[in-house]
């Protein structure tokens, strides 16, 4: 029998009928039945040693930054084993993927939904990864992927949500995307968080005598790994996903968004459904190009304009979509030119990013007939802001 699961408040039902509630271990940060299995992850700590050593303040931003990110890792390895027990005791659920140091070891793959050589549930296209999962549960009929995270506010985090629930849409086309957000309490927003979330809060989380553990490299034997077997606990290969093509699917929708005759944007397409979680997976699509010429007349303060500057719609954190400039001087150097309040400021990408393989590729693939003139610019930024 297919069973539907739906997570609302604090509550799991199937067909209407409560089975669970969240459970006091994970509220209250019970470590009594998952043993010495947090040794057994890998942590980055080699910088926080090489800060004390340096004798930092550790109330100094680099310190706490630091800190910060190593209790993340923590925090989240934590709740995977707690939510690992959890699924094995309510097979109900479905399936739940094994990771960390759960899953057997494997290469990374591409194209693929996967658990890679660090034990991590990521997507990667062309060795890029396009999005991570910290935990996820499916059945025929819905993928839940759980956030657990020590932000502050979730102000940025519904931005990853955004990315991840569309991500799985295009994987998983005929299931319902669902998503176990599990914070801290005292998190800012928590209560405004999409339709499809359910939020759990844990107590306060310290991570010290851990972090002090990992750093004394006192010879401390570990107690033996916990290893979980049970029907509903699979590794990534029970995951079905349907074709997707990255970079195939960029060139799609600049077709698209440019079909319609005699304007520069398909507004009839922009607001479909099938846009709108392409836009959300990408971050941003491409309209096509404008000469260095025309650029230059716009923005005479840019430096160093290429002779062709890739013009791409955007969905900024408040959900509008504005239009952002991308200039690529080699297959490593890119920069964003972004504009407010009508003044251009130029962000140089990270190399190795995404960011850098899309231009390269829409450059490449680009014909004349996507070349954008001023008035074309201008046409589009008027219909982008009809949106507001």
């Amino acid at each position: 029998m297919v069973l539907y699961i739906h997570f609302i408040n604090k509550k799991t039902t199937i067909e209407g009928k409560v089975i669970f509630k969240l459970p006091k271990g994970i509220v209250n940060i019970d470590m009594s039945n998952i043993g010495d299995n947090l040794l057994y992850y890998k942590y980055s700590i080699k910088h926080l040693i090489k800060l004390e050593k340096q004798g930092i303040d550790k109330e100094s931003p680099d310190f706490l930054s630091a800190y910060r990110s190593f209790a993340g890792s923590v925090y989240e390895n934590y709740l995977y084993e707690k939510l690992l027990i959890y699924a094995k005791h309510n097979p109900q659920l479905g399936n739940f993927i094994l990771k960390g140091p759960h899953a057997p070891k494997k290469s990374s793959l591409s194209n693929a939904l996967h658990v890679d050589g660090h034990g991590q549930i990521i997507y990667k296209t062309k060795a890029i990864e396009i999005g991570e999962f910290d935990a996820l549960f499916f059945n025929e009929k819905e993928i839940i992927f759980v956030e657990m995270t020590l932000i502050k506010s979730v102000r940025n985090l519904k931005r990853r949500l955004r990315k991840k629930k569309a991500l799985l849409e295009t994987l998983f086309p005929n299931q319902e995307i669902k998503a176990l957000i599990i914070l801290n309490k005292g998190v800012v927003g928590s209560t405004k968080m999409p339709d499809y979330c359910t939020v759990w809060l844990t107590k306060p989380f310290d991570v010290d005598d851990i972090y002090n553990h990992l750093k004394s490299n006192n010879n401390y034997k570990r107690k033996p790994f916990i290893q979980h077997t049970a029907k509903n606990l699979v590794d990534d290969s029970k995951l079905k996903v349907f074709p997707f093509k990255y970079y195939n699917s960029l060139s799609w929708m600049m077709q698209k968004l440019r079909a319609k005759q005699n304007s520069i944007l398909n507004m009839e397409f922009l607001k479909t459904e099938s846009c709108t979680r392409y836009i959300d997976l990408f971050t941003k699509v491409y309209l096509g190009y404008m000469d260095k010429k025309d650029f230059q007349t716009m923005y005479p303060d840019v430096p160093d304009v290429t002779e062709k500057v890739a013009v791409s719609i955007e969905k900024e954190h408040t959900d509008k979509l504005i239009l952002t400039y991308f200039m690529q001087y080699s297959r490593k150097k890119l920069v964003n030119v972004v504009i407010k309040d009508k003044k251009a400021k130029v962000v140089k990408k990270d190399a190795h990013g995404i960011s850098v393989t899309e231009v390269f590729h829409i450059l490449r693939e680009i014909e004349p007939k996507y070349k954008i003139s001023i008035k074309d610019i201008n046409v589009a930024d008027k219909l982008l802001r009809s949106l507001d």
